[in-house]
């Protein structure tokens, strides 16, 4: 594994066992680079075409997307594979859900010369450092990841995409949502303190204001945070919140509902993409509302044989947004390979034209990529937890 450094190399005098271990060391740089170049070369001949996998594959988003990554590959495979017979394979790495983890991950699949796309990461932290791996050097791979929404990925790289939403369309469409059909004035904020609770704080506070509520608290919620309810009963002094938004991830959320739980208080909680998978703590969640760029109840043919797919294998799950963006990014990415064929810069140019082909129609929609690697017309939907699923509510 090459490691990372920011290190700038400056003119110094060296003596003679210092310059030779230079000059092993680009030696060792020059073999590698002709290796990937001979390696990426047979691969292109025969055997199979490798696609990395890159998420918290312990936890419940991770394990939604190694699910759905499996059965996309298995649908094509048994159709007779890509590019004349070729069977895909799925390379499948643990960030941890962490930077550091992301960066490791990023390159070692950057590494891989048999790699030629990337489905990944899934939070927005270990996306954005990962990207800056995959864009890097001679050989950088695409990257499209399903759910990280931070609006610092748009235009990061020419390698990198996304198939869902950014915080730009998640923070005001929650926000509309609680001024339009709750009729919040007043809201309160609990985020979690890093890429993407900040960005849906500050888009849901923007949008909020600008429709004339008025946001009267925002808490930050820490890794270590063991209550919440300091910030809870602050708010009640202030005179209470018609809406509660939750931008952190499940555990937060989950600490905020326990404790609303015990202090006896009763507001209308919201909360982001993030939350998506907490419908099954059922009782703990029931009436709050969710965005997702994708429900499981999404109407068509396409998603109807899709979740039929998925619970017939496994044990009758329903797909969440993790799940249907990435089977959605496997088959568009099989289509690259089949059209430009299985080459990083091809795969590239074919995903940064997919607009111009009037963009792939999967089981969540539409998918066509702008000049900055989003997905613009990409919507977001307000589901609300019922019975232990996500129903929809509307779009916005």
């Amino acid at each position: 594994m090459i490691a990372l450094s920011s290190r700038i190399p400056v003119r110094r005098r060296v003596h003679a066992p210092v310059r030779l271990g230079v000059f092993a060391s680009r030696g060792r740089r020059l073999l590698t680079a002709c290796s990937l170049l001979l390696l990426t070369a047979c691969a292109r001949d025969g055997g199979p075409i490798v696609i990395g996998i890159a998420g918290p594959m312990t936890q419940t988003l991770g394990a939604s997307m190694q699910r759905a990554a499996r059965l996309a590959v298995e649908q094509i495979n048994a159709r007779g594979g890509v590019r004349g017979g070729r069977l895909l394979q799925l390379r499948i790495m643990d960030d941890s859900g962490g930077e550091d983890g992301a960066v490791h991950v990023a390159q070692a699949l950057y590494d891989d010369p048999r790699v030629v796309a990337v489905a990944g990461h899934i939070s927005s932290g270990p996306t954005l450092a990962a990207a800056r791996v995959y864009s890097a050097g001679t050989h950088p791979v695409p990257m499209v990841s399903p759910t990280a929404s931070s609006p610092d990925l748009s235009g990061l790289s020419p390698y990198v995409f996304r198939v869902c939403p950014s915080d730009l369309s998640h923070g005001p469409a929650l926000a509309r949502y609680a001024r339009q059909a709750l009729g919040a004035r007043r809201a309160g904020i609990i985020f979690s303190n890093e890429d993407y609770g900040r960005g849906v704080r500050q888009t849901f506070a923007t949008e909020f204001t600008k429709l004339g509520g008025v946001v009267i608290e925002q808490d930050p919620h820490l890794p270590n945070t063991t209550s919440l309810e300091p910030y809870l009963m602050r708010m009640r002094q202030r005179g209470g919140v018609d809406v509660l938004m939750l931008a952190t991830d499940q555990p937060g959320a989950e600490l905020a509902l326990r404790d609303l739980g015990r202090t006896g208080i009763h507001w209308p909680v919201i909360g982001a993409d993030a939350l998506v998978g907490i419908e099954a703590d059922g009782s703990l969640a029931e009436g709050m509302h969710l965005s997702s760029a994708y429900l499981a109840d999404r109407p068509g043919d396409v998603n109807a044989a899709f979740v039929a797919a998925y619970g017939r294998a496994y044990q009758g799950l329903r797909p969440d947004d993790v799940a249907g963006l990435t089977y959605d990014i496997l088959n568009l990415l099989a289509q690259a390979i089949n059209a430009a064929g299985p080459d990083r810069m091809a795969i590239r140019d074919y995903l940064a034209g997919v607009q111009a082909n009037r963009g792939y129609e999967g089981v969540t929609g539409r998918i066509a990529f702008d000049s900055q690697g989003d997905v613009p017309g990409k919507p977001v939907t307000i589901a609300r937890v019922h019975g232990g699923q996500l129903v929809a509510e509307g779009s916005q």
